[in-house]
């Protein structure tokens, strides 16, 4: 059956926006097959004007090449948009390689499609919308573990650098929810989800309005799941294969994490690190306010936790040294400077976030960081331990 071309637009429309910011239930559900021949939807990769032919990749990895009708109209749409009156005519010559479309026509030649409409977002139009859906993420964005779930509303545990708070996520009938992809550490990969999906003890990236406080959100979009985070003593590296091989200062196990083109990787510089193991282990102002530098070999010496003006400091906030009291853990985390495999070091104490995966001795790193030893260090000893201490996935924004 033939499908109207509202709706072809609505899935195109829903289809650029999992590519701008990662919110469209359709891109979700649709399926691994390449599109049907009488339309190609997806990113342009070859153009010949004078052939009027395009060649298009879809979002499953397949080539549709599409041959162009004399009488082929063209249309240009804002990422998002869902109907074709919004839309600008234009020409073929404003088609660029890079452009996401969706052609529609009759099946051709040799698993072509003959288009006689193609409806175009530009490829600057949606770095422009990935840019602001950034922003908008750090603006209006929190991320937290999930202490409570009722019928219309999310608790979450927030942690910040001034200390952990209790934030209630409303959630509307026109709240998106989606959940991580149980094998995917990708964002974008997030399922449509309902409300009960979200449990005790999941991580949650959401966004809206907040109130004046801050101790509630009018949640426009919602993504959770279910992580694990490991902390280890890194025992070997192969930056080649990408595995990196720890034991696990928990379970005194050992354990596999891949790393991935999709994992985050960071180090934390020691002022930072310092930083966040007063915030997350007070006792060491304690020790600090006593004299004492039974904080362990890796714990804050001599009371270096913080600048004694009681200014933000740079190395620990990042840019413009926004790790001030109020700035989120994850900020300072993001904010760190970026590391490769080959940069762990045997010895290296490293936290990883990871999704359950079935293989218990092997894991897949969304976010891992280094320089954790004095977050890791307990008070008083030379003693590691993981603790209640998490990373959560994607970050969110100040508060």
């Amino acid at each position: 059956m033939s499908m109207s071309t509202p709706r072809i637009l609505r899935r195109f429309a829903l289809g650029c926006a999992a590519v701008v910011c990662a919110a469209s239930a359709w891109a979700q559900n649709a399926p691994a097959a390449a599109a049907p021949l009488d339309r190609a939807l997806g990113v342009v990769t070859k153009l010949d004007a004078t052939a009027r032919t395009l060649s298009v990749k879809t979002d499953a990895g397949a080539e549709i090449g599409v041959t162009l009708d004399p009488k082929a109209r063209f249309q240009r749409v804002a990422p998002g948009e869902t109907d074709l009156k919004n839309a600008a005519a234009i020409q073929l010559s404003d088609i660029s390689v890079g452009d996401r479309v969706i052609a529609r026509g009759k099946p051709g030649d040799n698993q072509t499609v003959a288009a006689n409409l193609v409806v175009v977002m530009s490829q600057g139009d949606i770095v422009k919308k990935q840019a602001a859906d950034r922003a908008d993420w750090d603006k209006r964005g929190i991320a937290g573990l999930v202490t409570a779930v009722s019928g219309d509303s999310i608790t979450i545990n927030a942690r910040t650098l001034a200390g952990a708070r209790n934030v209630v996520l409303i959630v509307a009938p026109t709240t998106i929810v989606r959940r991580y992809a149980p094998d995917s550490i990708k964002f974008d990969d997030a399922k449509p989800a309902k409300l009960p999906e979200i449990q005790v003890g999941d991580q949650v990236r959401a966004r809206g309005n907040k109130n004046d406080d801050g101790s509630k959100i009018a949640a426009e979009e919602i993504v959770a799941g279910t992580f694990k985070t490991v902390a280890g003593v890194v025992q070997s590296v192969d930056a080649l294969t990408g595995e990196v091989r720890i034991t696990d200062i928990e379970a005194k196990k050992p354990l596999v994490v891949k790393v991935t083109a999709d994992s985050t990787l960071h180090k934390l510089q020691p002022n930072a690190a310092q930083l966040i193991a007063l915030r997350v282990h007070p006792e060491y102002a304690a020790l600090s306010a006593g004299g004492g530098r039974g904080a362990g070999k890796a714990g804050p010496a001599e009371g270096k936790g913080a600048p004694a003006d009681g200014k933000t400091d740079p190395a620990a906030g990042g840019r413009g040294g926004r790790g001030g009291a109020g700035a989120d853990l994850q900020q300072m985390i993001d904010r760190s400077p970026a590391i490769a495999v080959a940069d762990l070091k045997n010895g290296d104490a490293i936290v990883v976030t990871s999704t359950l995966g079935a293989n218990a001795g092997r894991v897949t790193a969304i976010t891992l960081v280094a320089g954790v030893e004095p977050i890791l260090t307990k008070p008083g000893t030379r003693e590691m331990s993981l603790g209640s201490w998490s990373l959560e996935v994607g970050g969110g924004g100040e508060q």
